[in-house]
C-alpha cells in the first residue's frame, strides 16, 4: 500500500487532462442509469481496498466541520463545543472550520478513527464516488484521486465501463 500511495499523485497528476475532458462528457450527456453504475463501481472497488490499510485521506487532508459536526463531536468527547473548536480546529481562508494540523488528531497509530461513531459528514461521505449525478462534483473527484486509491480506481472504472 505505502508504495501505491507514493505512486499516487503522479498517476493522478499523469491522468487529470483525461479524466477532466472524461467527466466534461459525462456533463454534457449522463447515461440514463448513470448512477446506478457509479455506485455499482464504487461498490466493487471498496470491496477490494481497505481504507485501514490507507488511511491516507486522515494523514494528508482534514474534513470541513459543519456546526452540527463540532456540536455532536463535542457531546460525544464531552467538551463544549467552544472548547473543542478551540483545541482541535481553525478557521481557513474560506472562512471554514477546518483541523489545525493533520494528520487527523483522532486517528490512531492503528489507522482507527477514535470518533469514527460521530465522526464530520465529509469523513462519512469521503470520497464522494457513491454520490449521485457525480459529474456535479468532477473538481472534487479528480482531486480526490491524488489522495484515495479508491478514488482513483473508481474514476479509471468509470472511464472503463461508461465510455463515451
Amino acid at each position: 500500500m505505502e508504495q501505491q500511495l507514493k505512486q499516487l499523485p503522479k498517476q493522478a497528476k499523469e491522468k487529470q487532462s483525461e479524466n477532466k475532458k472524461y467527466f466534461e462528457k459525462l456533463k454534457k450527456k449522463p447515461p440514463k442509469n448513470l448512477d446506478y453504475q457509479v455506485e455499482m463501481i464504487h461498490e466493487q472497488v471498496f470491496k477490494k481496498i481497505d481504507c485501514l490499510s490507507c488511511a491516507n485521506c486522515c494523514k494528508t487532508t482534514g474534513p470541513l466541520f459543519t456546526t452540527a459536526d463540532i456540536e455532536r463531536i463535542s457531546k460525544y468527547l464531552r467538551m463544549k463545543p467552544q472548547k473543542f473548536t478551540e483545541q482541535y480546529l481553525r478557521i481557513d481562508e474560506d472562512k471554514d472550520y477546518v483541523l489545525q494540523s493533520v494528520p487527523c488528531t483522532f486517528l490512531d497509530e492503528e489507522n482507527y478513527c477514535i470518533i469514527y461513531d460521530v465522526r464530520p459528514k465529509a469523513c462519512r461521505e469521503y470520497p464522494h464516488t457513491d454520490r449521485q449525478k457525480i459529474y456535479q462534483i468532477a473538481q472534487l473527484t479528480i482531486k480526490n484521486t491524488e489522495i484515495c486509491p479508491a478514488a482513483f480506481q473508481v474514476v479509471e472504472e468509470m472511464k472503463r465501463k461508461i465510455p463515451f
